[in-house]
Protein backbone atom coordinates (compact mmCIF):
# COMPACT_ATOMS: atom_id res chain seq x y z
CA UNK A 1 0.00 0.00 0.00
CA UNK A 2 3.20 2.85 0.22
CA UNK A 3 3.00 5.05 -2.03
CA UNK A 4 -0.69 5.52 -2.33
CA UNK A 5 -2.70 8.22 -1.32
CA UNK A 6 -6.08 8.35 0.30
CA UNK A 7 -7.92 8.94 -3.11
CA UNK A 8 -6.40 6.63 -4.99
CA UNK A 9 -7.60 3.78 -2.30
CA UNK A 10 -10.98 4.93 -2.61
CA UNK A 11 -11.28 4.47 -6.81
CA UNK A 12 -12.46 1.40 -8.32
CA UNK A 13 -11.38 0.34 -11.33
CA UNK A 14 -13.83 1.24 -14.53
CA UNK A 15 -14.98 -1.85 -16.73
CA UNK A 16 -15.82 -0.93 -19.96
CA UNK A 17 -19.00 -4.12 -20.33
CA UNK A 18 -18.85 -4.10 -23.94
CA UNK A 19 -15.54 -5.28 -23.94
CA UNK A 20 -13.06 -4.57 -26.65
CA UNK A 21 -15.20 -7.68 -28.88
CA UNK A 22 -18.52 -5.34 -28.26
CA UNK A 23 -18.75 -5.23 -32.01
CA UNK A 24 -18.66 -8.76 -32.72
CA UNK A 25 -21.58 -10.52 -33.95
CA UNK A 26 -23.38 -12.71 -31.44
CA UNK A 27 -22.90 -16.59 -32.97
CA UNK A 28 -27.26 -17.52 -33.83
CA UNK A 29 -28.58 -20.52 -32.02
CA UNK A 30 -29.43 -23.82 -33.48
CA UNK A 31 -32.56 -24.07 -35.14
CA UNK A 32 -34.77 -27.57 -35.92
CA UNK A 33 -35.25 -28.47 -40.10
CA UNK A 34 -37.98 -30.27 -40.73
CA UNK A 35 -37.58 -31.05 -44.61
CA UNK A 36 -39.54 -34.30 -44.19
CA UNK A 37 -42.39 -34.09 -46.32
CA UNK A 38 -39.76 -33.07 -49.15
CA UNK A 39 -38.32 -36.36 -47.90
CA UNK A 40 -40.94 -38.60 -48.41
CA UNK A 41 -42.02 -36.94 -51.61
CA UNK A 42 -38.55 -38.49 -52.77
CA UNK A 43 -39.30 -41.94 -51.52
CA UNK A 44 -42.77 -41.58 -53.08
CA UNK A 45 -41.51 -40.88 -56.59
CA UNK A 46 -39.22 -43.86 -55.94
CA UNK A 47 -42.43 -45.91 -55.97
CA UNK A 48 -44.80 -43.96 -58.38
CA UNK A 49 -42.09 -43.73 -61.20
CA UNK A 50 -40.59 -47.22 -60.57
CA UNK A 51 -37.21 -46.01 -59.98
CA UNK A 52 -34.55 -48.18 -58.83
CA UNK A 53 -36.31 -51.13 -57.98
CA UNK A 54 -35.15 -54.05 -56.97
CA UNK A 55 -37.59 -56.82 -56.77
CA UNK A 56 -40.95 -57.42 -58.10
CA UNK A 57 -44.17 -58.40 -56.60
CA UNK A 58 -46.72 -60.57 -58.47
CA UNK A 59 -50.18 -60.52 -57.36
CA UNK A 60 -53.03 -61.99 -59.63
CA UNK A 61 -50.72 -61.79 -62.28
CA UNK A 62 -50.13 -57.92 -61.80
CA UNK A 63 -46.26 -56.96 -61.42
CA UNK A 64 -45.81 -54.42 -58.52
CA UNK A 65 -42.18 -53.23 -58.64
CA UNK A 66 -40.46 -52.62 -55.30
CA UNK A 67 -37.93 -52.13 -52.92
CA UNK A 68 -36.19 -54.85 -50.81
CA UNK A 69 -35.14 -51.57 -47.91
CA UNK A 70 -38.89 -50.39 -48.08
CA UNK A 71 -40.90 -53.67 -47.84
CA UNK A 72 -38.13 -54.75 -44.79
CA UNK A 73 -38.45 -51.78 -42.96
CA UNK A 74 -42.04 -51.71 -42.80
CA UNK A 75 -42.88 -55.12 -42.30
CA UNK A 76 -41.78 -57.80 -40.21
CA UNK A 77 -42.91 -61.07 -42.86
CA UNK A 78 -41.11 -59.28 -45.73
CA UNK A 79 -38.06 -58.53 -43.62
CA UNK A 80 -37.42 -62.35 -42.82
CA UNK A 81 -38.78 -63.49 -46.07
CA UNK A 82 -36.62 -61.57 -48.30
CA UNK A 83 -33.54 -61.14 -45.39
CA UNK A 84 -33.22 -64.84 -44.48
CA UNK A 85 -31.42 -67.14 -46.51
CA UNK A 86 -33.65 -70.35 -45.68
CA UNK A 87 -36.32 -68.37 -47.44
CA UNK A 88 -35.78 -68.96 -51.10
CA UNK A 89 -37.83 -65.85 -52.08
CA UNK A 90 -34.86 -64.58 -50.20
CA UNK A 91 -32.98 -65.02 -53.37
CA UNK A 92 -35.52 -64.57 -56.21
CA UNK A 93 -36.03 -60.92 -57.86
CA UNK A 94 -39.45 -62.30 -58.46
CA UNK A 95 -41.81 -63.08 -56.00
CA UNK A 96 -45.32 -64.24 -56.53
CA UNK A 97 -47.87 -63.71 -53.52
CA UNK A 98 -51.05 -65.22 -53.39
CA UNK A 99 -53.66 -62.87 -51.94
CA UNK A 100 -57.54 -63.12 -51.36
CA UNK A 101 -60.08 -62.25 -53.89
CA UNK A 102 -61.19 -58.99 -51.48
CA UNK A 103 -57.44 -58.24 -51.05
CA UNK A 104 -56.35 -58.25 -54.90
CA UNK A 105 -57.96 -54.80 -55.62
CA UNK A 106 -56.38 -53.18 -53.07
CA UNK A 107 -52.50 -54.33 -53.14
CA UNK A 108 -51.22 -51.32 -55.03
CA UNK A 109 -52.52 -49.13 -52.43
CA UNK A 110 -51.21 -51.42 -49.56
CA UNK A 111 -47.77 -50.92 -50.96
CA UNK A 112 -48.38 -47.59 -51.94
CA UNK A 113 -48.60 -47.07 -47.93
CA UNK A 114 -45.06 -48.24 -47.49
CA UNK A 115 -43.76 -45.43 -49.55
CA UNK A 116 -46.30 -42.36 -48.41
CA UNK A 117 -47.65 -43.22 -45.53
CA UNK A 118 -51.44 -42.62 -46.66
CA UNK A 119 -54.02 -44.93 -47.54
CA UNK A 120 -57.51 -44.16 -48.04
CA UNK A 121 -59.71 -46.07 -45.36
CA UNK A 122 -63.53 -46.71 -45.22
CA UNK A 123 -66.00 -49.24 -44.26
CA UNK A 124 -65.76 -50.80 -47.30
CA UNK A 125 -62.31 -51.50 -47.58
CA UNK A 126 -60.89 -51.41 -43.98
CA UNK A 127 -61.46 -55.30 -43.47
CA UNK A 128 -59.28 -56.34 -46.57
CA UNK A 129 -56.60 -53.59 -45.56
CA UNK A 130 -56.63 -54.70 -42.21
CA UNK A 131 -56.17 -58.42 -43.49
CA UNK A 132 -53.03 -57.45 -45.44
CA UNK A 133 -51.84 -55.46 -42.82
CA UNK A 134 -52.06 -58.70 -40.35
CA UNK A 135 -50.50 -61.26 -42.78
CA UNK A 136 -47.12 -58.96 -43.31
CA UNK A 137 -47.42 -57.51 -39.83
CA UNK A 138 -47.87 -53.82 -40.71
CA UNK A 139 -48.39 -52.75 -37.46
CA UNK A 140 -49.05 -48.76 -37.77
CA UNK A 141 -51.59 -49.49 -40.18
CA UNK A 142 -53.05 -52.38 -38.01
CA UNK A 143 -53.04 -49.64 -35.42
CA UNK A 144 -54.83 -47.08 -37.72
CA UNK A 145 -57.57 -49.96 -39.19
CA UNK A 146 -58.61 -50.74 -35.65
CA UNK A 147 -59.09 -47.48 -34.72
CA UNK A 148 -61.04 -46.94 -37.89
CA UNK A 149 -63.38 -49.64 -36.71
CA UNK A 150 -63.34 -48.21 -33.48
CA UNK A 151 -65.25 -44.88 -34.43
CA UNK A 152 -66.86 -45.69 -37.39
CA UNK A 153 -68.79 -49.21 -36.17
CA UNK A 154 -72.28 -47.42 -36.84
CA UNK A 155 -71.95 -47.08 -40.51
CA UNK A 156 -70.63 -50.51 -40.20
CA UNK A 157 -74.16 -51.96 -39.24
CA UNK A 158 -76.10 -49.67 -41.44
CA UNK A 159 -74.15 -50.75 -44.58
CA UNK A 160 -73.90 -54.74 -43.78
CA UNK A 161 -70.18 -55.31 -42.90
CA UNK A 162 -70.44 -55.38 -38.83
CA UNK A 163 -70.91 -58.91 -39.00
CA UNK A 164 -67.52 -59.40 -41.26
CA UNK A 165 -66.15 -57.10 -39.20
CA UNK A 166 -66.93 -59.22 -36.03
CA UNK A 167 -66.36 -62.59 -37.49
CA UNK A 168 -62.59 -60.95 -38.77
CA UNK A 169 -61.18 -59.99 -35.87
CA UNK A 170 -62.15 -62.48 -33.31
CA UNK A 171 -60.21 -64.77 -35.65
CA UNK A 172 -57.75 -62.41 -35.41
CA UNK A 173 -57.27 -61.94 -31.81
CA UNK A 174 -58.59 -58.14 -31.75
CA UNK A 175 -59.90 -58.27 -29.26
CA UNK A 176 -60.87 -54.81 -28.31
CA UNK A 177 -62.55 -54.26 -31.56
CA UNK A 178 -64.54 -57.64 -31.36
CA UNK A 179 -65.78 -56.64 -28.05
CA UNK A 180 -66.92 -53.40 -29.33
CA UNK A 181 -68.55 -54.94 -32.85
CA UNK A 182 -70.29 -57.67 -30.05
CA UNK A 183 -71.95 -54.84 -28.00
CA UNK A 184 -73.28 -52.69 -30.95
CA UNK A 185 -74.98 -55.81 -32.35
CA UNK A 186 -76.52 -57.16 -28.89
CA UNK A 187 -77.88 -53.63 -28.24
CA UNK A 188 -79.08 -52.99 -31.89
CA UNK A 189 -79.73 -56.46 -33.16
CA UNK A 190 -83.01 -55.34 -34.93
CA UNK A 191 -80.93 -53.00 -36.76
CA UNK A 192 -78.31 -55.34 -37.94
CA UNK A 193 -81.11 -58.52 -38.73
CA UNK A 194 -82.21 -56.31 -41.13
CA UNK A 195 -79.07 -55.78 -43.59
CA UNK A 196 -77.53 -59.06 -45.83
CA UNK A 197 -74.84 -59.24 -43.62
CA UNK A 198 -77.14 -60.58 -41.13
CA UNK A 199 -76.84 -64.03 -42.82
CA UNK A 200 -72.99 -63.87 -42.70
CA UNK A 201 -73.14 -64.70 -38.93
CA UNK A 202 -71.15 -67.86 -38.18
CA UNK A 203 -73.42 -70.37 -36.30
CA UNK A 204 -71.25 -70.52 -33.30
CA UNK A 205 -70.73 -67.03 -32.66
CA UNK A 206 -74.74 -66.60 -33.77
CA UNK A 207 -76.09 -69.07 -30.64
CA UNK A 208 -73.17 -67.45 -28.24
CA UNK A 209 -75.12 -64.07 -28.71
CA UNK A 210 -78.75 -65.84 -28.33
CA UNK A 211 -77.79 -66.96 -25.07
CA UNK A 212 -77.03 -63.83 -23.35
CA UNK A 213 -79.60 -62.26 -21.41
CA UNK A 214 -78.63 -58.56 -22.10
CA UNK A 215 -79.49 -58.85 -25.09
CA UNK A 216 -81.61 -55.97 -26.29
CA UNK A 217 -84.74 -56.51 -28.10
CA UNK A 218 -88.61 -55.49 -28.49
CA UNK A 219 -89.68 -58.92 -27.31
CA UNK A 220 -88.98 -62.69 -27.95
CA UNK A 221 -91.01 -62.63 -30.90
CA UNK A 222 -89.14 -60.30 -32.76
CA UNK A 223 -85.77 -62.15 -31.79
CA UNK A 224 -87.58 -65.00 -33.24
CA UNK A 225 -88.80 -63.31 -36.39
CA UNK A 226 -84.94 -62.44 -36.89
CA UNK A 227 -83.83 -65.96 -36.42
CA UNK A 228 -86.27 -66.74 -39.49
CA UNK A 229 -84.60 -64.07 -41.68
CA UNK A 230 -81.03 -65.56 -40.86
CA UNK A 231 -82.13 -69.04 -41.71
CA UNK A 232 -83.65 -67.54 -45.21
CA UNK A 233 -80.29 -66.81 -45.64
CA UNK A 234 -78.81 -69.97 -45.37
CA UNK A 235 -81.47 -71.42 -46.91
CA UNK A 236 -80.62 -69.67 -50.66
CA UNK A 237 -77.03 -70.78 -49.71
CA UNK A 238 -77.47 -74.62 -49.10
CA UNK A 239 -79.35 -75.15 -51.83
CA UNK A 240 -76.68 -74.52 -54.06
CA UNK A 241 -74.24 -76.37 -52.53
CA UNK A 242 -75.64 -79.93 -51.31
CA UNK A 243 -78.09 -82.50 -52.45
CA UNK A 244 -81.86 -82.35 -51.48
CA UNK A 245 -81.26 -85.23 -48.72
CA UNK A 246 -78.00 -83.33 -47.24
CA UNK A 247 -79.87 -80.02 -47.61
CA UNK A 248 -82.63 -81.13 -45.81
CA UNK A 249 -80.32 -82.73 -43.19
CA UNK A 250 -78.50 -79.75 -42.57
CA UNK A 251 -81.18 -77.00 -42.55
CA UNK A 252 -82.93 -78.86 -39.77
CA UNK A 253 -80.09 -78.96 -37.58
CA UNK A 254 -79.30 -75.46 -38.05
CA UNK A 255 -83.27 -74.75 -37.24
CA UNK A 256 -82.33 -76.60 -34.06
CA UNK A 257 -79.53 -74.86 -33.07
CA UNK A 258 -80.60 -71.11 -33.14
CA UNK A 259 -84.35 -72.13 -31.71
CA UNK A 260 -83.27 -74.14 -28.74
CA UNK A 261 -81.82 -71.06 -26.92
CA UNK A 262 -84.97 -68.95 -27.83
CA UNK A 263 -86.96 -68.24 -24.75
CA UNK A 264 -90.78 -69.76 -25.81
CA UNK A 265 -91.72 -68.61 -22.07
CA UNK A 266 -91.06 -64.97 -22.50
CA UNK A 267 -93.39 -65.17 -25.15
CA UNK A 268 -97.09 -64.36 -24.25
CA UNK A 269 -99.23 -67.24 -24.50
CA UNK A 270 -100.89 -65.24 -27.53
CA UNK A 271 -97.72 -64.90 -29.18
CA UNK A 272 -97.15 -68.73 -28.52
CA UNK A 273 -100.31 -69.74 -30.44
CA UNK A 274 -99.46 -67.24 -33.26
CA UNK A 275 -96.44 -69.36 -33.74
CA UNK A 276 -98.75 -72.71 -34.75
CA UNK A 277 -99.39 -70.65 -38.16
CA UNK A 278 -95.79 -70.27 -38.85
CA UNK A 279 -94.38 -72.09 -41.97
CA UNK A 280 -91.36 -72.73 -40.10
CA UNK A 281 -93.28 -74.53 -36.86
CA UNK A 282 -95.18 -76.61 -39.00
CA UNK A 283 -92.35 -78.10 -40.92
CA UNK A 284 -90.68 -79.00 -37.89
CA UNK A 285 -93.77 -79.12 -36.05
CA UNK A 286 -92.10 -82.03 -33.19
CA UNK A 287 -89.37 -79.96 -31.96
CA UNK A 288 -91.59 -76.68 -32.17
CA UNK A 289 -94.51 -78.11 -29.87
CA UNK A 290 -91.94 -79.48 -27.65
CA UNK A 291 -90.69 -75.75 -27.10
CA UNK A 292 -93.97 -73.67 -26.66
CA UNK A 293 -95.03 -76.75 -24.14
CA UNK A 294 -92.37 -75.79 -21.55
CA UNK A 295 -93.18 -71.95 -22.14
CA UNK A 296 -97.15 -72.77 -21.92
CA UNK A 297 -95.75 -74.42 -18.43
CA UNK A 298 -94.46 -71.36 -17.30
CA UNK A 299 -97.33 -69.38 -17.88
CA UNK A 300 -100.13 -72.44 -16.36
CA UNK A 301 -98.26 -72.68 -13.23
CA UNK A 302 -96.42 -75.85 -13.50
CA UNK A 303 -93.91 -75.18 -11.14
CA UNK A 304 -92.57 -78.87 -11.37
CA UNK A 305 -92.87 -79.20 -15.17
CA UNK A 306 -90.15 -75.38 -14.98
CA UNK A 307 -88.05 -77.06 -12.44
CA UNK A 308 -87.82 -80.56 -14.38
CA UNK A 309 -86.63 -78.44 -17.29
CA UNK A 310 -84.00 -75.85 -15.57
CA UNK A 311 -82.45 -79.03 -13.94
CA UNK A 312 -82.20 -81.10 -16.77
CA UNK A 313 -81.78 -79.21 -19.85
CA UNK A 314 -78.45 -77.64 -20.37
CA UNK A 315 -78.19 -73.49 -20.04
CA UNK A 316 -82.52 -74.49 -18.95
CA UNK A 317 -82.42 -71.91 -16.46
CA UNK A 318 -82.15 -68.79 -19.02
CA UNK A 319 -85.12 -70.15 -20.84
CA UNK A 320 -87.07 -68.39 -17.83
CA UNK A 321 -84.67 -64.88 -17.67
CA UNK A 322 -86.08 -61.70 -19.41
CA UNK A 323 -83.54 -60.01 -21.49
CA UNK A 324 -83.68 -56.39 -22.02
CA UNK A 325 -87.23 -56.08 -23.38
CA UNK A 326 -88.16 -52.23 -25.24
CA UNK A 327 -91.94 -53.68 -25.29
CA UNK A 328 -94.35 -51.23 -23.97
CA UNK A 329 -95.33 -53.68 -20.82
CA UNK A 330 -91.29 -53.88 -19.94
CA UNK A 331 -90.14 -50.48 -20.18
CA UNK A 332 -90.39 -46.65 -20.87
CA UNK A 333 -88.68 -43.93 -23.26
CA UNK A 334 -87.37 -41.10 -20.87
CA UNK A 335 -85.95 -37.75 -23.59
CA UNK A 336 -84.94 -34.50 -22.59
CA UNK A 337 -84.73 -31.87 -24.75
CA UNK A 338 -82.36 -28.77 -25.41
CA UNK A 339 -80.05 -30.66 -22.82
CA UNK A 340 -77.45 -27.59 -23.21
CA UNK A 341 -80.00 -25.16 -21.87
CA UNK A 342 -80.89 -27.67 -18.85
CA UNK A 343 -79.16 -25.93 -15.72
CA UNK A 344 -76.62 -28.17 -13.68
CA UNK A 345 -77.92 -30.36 -10.77
CA UNK A 346 -81.46 -30.27 -12.33
CA UNK A 347 -83.46 -33.53 -12.65
CA UNK A 348 -85.99 -34.79 -15.09
CA UNK A 349 -88.64 -37.29 -13.52
CA UNK A 350 -90.51 -39.77 -15.55
CA UNK A 351 -93.62 -42.02 -14.15
CA UNK A 352 -94.16 -45.28 -15.53
CA UNK A 353 -95.40 -48.85 -14.71
CA UNK A 354 -93.80 -52.32 -16.33
CA UNK A 355 -95.77 -55.80 -15.17
CA UNK A 356 -94.99 -57.53 -11.65
CA UNK A 357 -95.18 -60.78 -12.82
CA UNK A 358 -93.97 -62.71 -16.29
CA UNK A 359 -95.75 -65.79 -15.94
CA UNK A 360 -99.36 -65.39 -16.92
CA UNK A 361 -101.40 -67.63 -14.22
CA UNK A 362 -99.71 -64.74 -11.62
CA UNK A 363 -102.08 -61.91 -13.11
CA UNK A 364 -101.71 -58.53 -14.78
CA UNK A 365 -100.70 -56.87 -11.89
CA UNK A 366 -98.38 -53.69 -12.43
CA UNK A 367 -95.89 -51.73 -10.66
CA UNK A 368 -95.36 -48.01 -10.73
CA UNK A 369 -92.00 -46.63 -10.92
CA UNK A 370 -90.41 -42.91 -10.79
CA UNK A 371 -87.43 -42.41 -12.42
CA UNK A 372 -85.53 -39.25 -12.16
CA UNK A 373 -82.38 -38.35 -13.61
CA UNK A 374 -79.77 -35.84 -12.93
CA UNK A 375 -77.63 -35.72 -15.83
CA UNK A 376 -75.59 -32.53 -14.97
CA UNK A 377 -74.76 -33.75 -11.57
CA UNK A 378 -76.25 -33.81 -8.15
CA UNK A 379 -75.99 -30.92 -5.34
CA UNK A 380 -76.89 -31.45 -1.77
CA UNK A 381 -78.54 -28.34 -0.08
CA UNK A 382 -76.82 -27.33 3.56
CA UNK A 383 -78.88 -29.19 6.12
CA UNK A 384 -79.26 -29.70 9.54
CA UNK A 385 -79.58 -32.91 10.95
CA UNK A 386 -81.11 -33.58 14.59
CA UNK A 387 -79.68 -36.68 16.30
CA UNK A 388 -79.60 -37.41 20.22
CA UNK A 389 -76.52 -35.38 20.84
CA UNK A 390 -78.02 -32.06 19.24
CA UNK A 391 -78.26 -30.66 15.95
CA UNK A 392 -75.36 -31.62 13.11
CA UNK A 393 -74.80 -29.06 10.43
CA UNK A 394 -74.00 -31.09 7.07
CA UNK A 395 -72.81 -28.84 4.87
CA UNK A 396 -73.32 -28.68 0.93
CA UNK A 397 -72.50 -31.52 -1.10
CA UNK A 398 -72.20 -31.76 -5.32
CA UNK A 399 -71.22 -35.00 -6.78
CA UNK A 400 -70.35 -34.54 -10.37
CA UNK A 401 -71.86 -37.59 -11.58
CA UNK A 402 -74.51 -38.73 -14.10
CA UNK A 403 -77.12 -40.95 -11.69
CA UNK A 404 -80.24 -42.08 -12.33
CA UNK A 405 -82.78 -43.04 -9.01
CA UNK A 406 -85.46 -45.41 -9.01
CA UNK A 407 -88.15 -45.62 -6.75
CA UNK A 408 -90.80 -48.66 -6.56
CA UNK A 409 -94.00 -46.81 -5.52
CA UNK A 410 -95.48 -50.03 -4.44
CA UNK A 411 -92.73 -52.62 -2.56
CA UNK A 412 -94.20 -55.65 -1.51
CA UNK A 413 -95.92 -54.99 2.28
CA UNK A 414 -94.72 -58.32 3.76
CA UNK A 415 -91.56 -57.76 4.97
CA UNK A 416 -89.87 -61.03 4.46
CA UNK A 417 -91.32 -60.72 0.81
CA UNK A 418 -88.57 -58.72 -1.84
CA UNK A 419 -89.26 -57.95 -5.54
CA UNK A 420 -86.52 -58.86 -6.96
CA UNK A 421 -86.63 -57.13 -10.79
CA UNK A 422 -83.93 -56.91 -13.69
CA UNK A 423 -83.15 -52.93 -14.47
CA UNK A 424 -82.05 -51.88 -17.81
CA UNK A 425 -81.06 -48.71 -18.74
CA UNK A 426 -80.27 -47.96 -22.11
CA UNK A 427 -78.44 -44.78 -23.65
CA UNK A 428 -78.45 -44.06 -26.95
CA UNK A 429 -75.60 -42.34 -28.99
CA UNK A 430 -75.37 -40.80 -32.02
CA UNK A 431 -72.47 -41.77 -34.47
CA UNK A 432 -71.76 -40.90 -37.94
CA UNK A 433 -75.52 -39.73 -37.92
CA UNK A 434 -76.44 -43.04 -37.13
CA UNK A 435 -78.68 -43.27 -34.01
CA UNK A 436 -78.24 -46.27 -31.79
CA UNK A 437 -78.01 -47.70 -28.64
CA UNK A 438 -74.36 -47.00 -27.47
CA UNK A 439 -74.07 -47.77 -23.20
CA UNK A 440 -75.93 -50.00 -21.45
CA UNK A 441 -76.17 -50.31 -17.46
CA UNK A 442 -77.87 -53.42 -16.30
CA UNK A 443 -78.05 -54.56 -12.39
CA UNK A 444 -80.79 -56.75 -10.48
CA UNK A 445 -82.15 -55.59 -7.20
CA UNK A 446 -84.47 -56.07 -4.46
CA UNK A 447 -87.12 -53.75 -3.43
CA UNK A 448 -89.18 -54.23 -0.75
CA UNK A 449 -90.88 -51.58 2.27
CA UNK A 450 -87.88 -50.86 3.77
CA UNK A 451 -85.92 -50.64 0.79
CA UNK A 452 -87.21 -48.46 -1.93
CA UNK A 453 -84.87 -46.31 -3.69
CA UNK A 454 -82.14 -47.48 -6.07
CA UNK A 455 -79.37 -45.04 -6.86
CA UNK A 456 -77.12 -45.62 -10.32
CA UNK A 457 -74.40 -43.73 -10.27
CA UNK A 458 -72.00 -43.08 -13.13
CA UNK A 459 -74.32 -44.35 -15.94
CA UNK A 460 -71.82 -41.75 -18.38
CA UNK A 461 -68.51 -40.59 -18.02
CA UNK A 462 -69.62 -37.25 -16.48
CA UNK A 463 -67.28 -34.74 -18.94
CA UNK A 464 -67.81 -37.26 -21.39
CA UNK A 465 -71.78 -36.05 -21.83
CA UNK A 466 -70.99 -32.44 -20.30
CA UNK A 467 -67.68 -31.37 -22.41
CA UNK A 468 -65.98 -28.79 -21.44
CA UNK A 469 -64.90 -26.05 -24.00
CA UNK A 470 -61.28 -25.64 -24.49
CA UNK A 471 -60.13 -22.04 -24.26
CA UNK A 472 -58.60 -21.85 -27.51
CA UNK A 473 -61.86 -23.61 -29.40
CA UNK A 474 -64.37 -21.43 -30.40
CA UNK A 475 -66.47 -24.28 -30.97
CA UNK A 476 -68.65 -26.22 -28.50
CA UNK A 477 -68.04 -30.04 -28.47
CA UNK A 478 -71.09 -32.07 -28.62
CA UNK A 479 -71.09 -34.88 -26.77
CA UNK A 480 -71.23 -38.48 -28.75
CA UNK A 481 -74.69 -39.75 -26.52
CA UNK A 482 -76.78 -36.56 -27.55
CA UNK A 483 -78.63 -37.30 -30.35
CA UNK A 484 -81.85 -35.60 -32.46
CA UNK A 485 -81.44 -33.12 -36.11
CA UNK A 486 -79.66 -30.78 -32.85
CA UNK A 487 -77.44 -32.99 -31.45
CA UNK A 488 -79.49 -31.80 -28.08
CA UNK A 489 -81.60 -34.68 -26.63
CA UNK A 490 -80.73 -36.90 -24.14
CA UNK A 491 -82.81 -40.34 -24.93
CA UNK A 492 -82.87 -42.94 -22.40
CA UNK A 493 -84.52 -46.36 -22.42
CA UNK A 494 -86.08 -47.75 -19.18
CA UNK A 495 -86.67 -51.28 -18.97
CA UNK A 496 -87.54 -53.24 -15.82
CA UNK A 497 -88.89 -56.53 -15.53
CA UNK A 498 -89.45 -58.86 -12.71
CA UNK A 499 -86.89 -61.72 -12.09
CA UNK A 500 -88.73 -63.99 -9.80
Amino acid sequence: MTGMTSVEMDQKPVVDEGGPSSDVPKTPEAIEVDNSQTILLKIATLYAERLMNDICLVVDGVEYPAHRLILCASSDVFQVMLMSPQWTESQESRVTLQETPQCVPIFSEFLRYFYTGQIRISYEVVLPILSLADKYNVRDLITLCLEYMQNHIAVAAIHGTLVSWLDYTSNCGHHEITQTCQNFIKWNVELVAKTADFGNFELDVLVTLLHQSSLVIRDEMTLYKCLESWLDHQVQRLRHQLTPTEYEMTLKQLVIAVMTPIRFPMMSPRQLAELLLSPLTNKYKEFFVERMAIGMSFHSGQHDRVQDVIKNEEDGALLFEPRLYTVDTCSSLLTIENFHSLPSYHTRTLVFSSHSFLAEHAGDRACEWVVDIYPKGVWFKKFFLIVWQGTVEMPEHVIRSVRLSLTCKEPPIEADNDMRVKIGVLIYGLQDGVEHIARVTEVIHRFNKTDRVLNLDDLLPFEELNPQQSARSLVNPVSPYLVGPNKDMLKLHIVISPAN
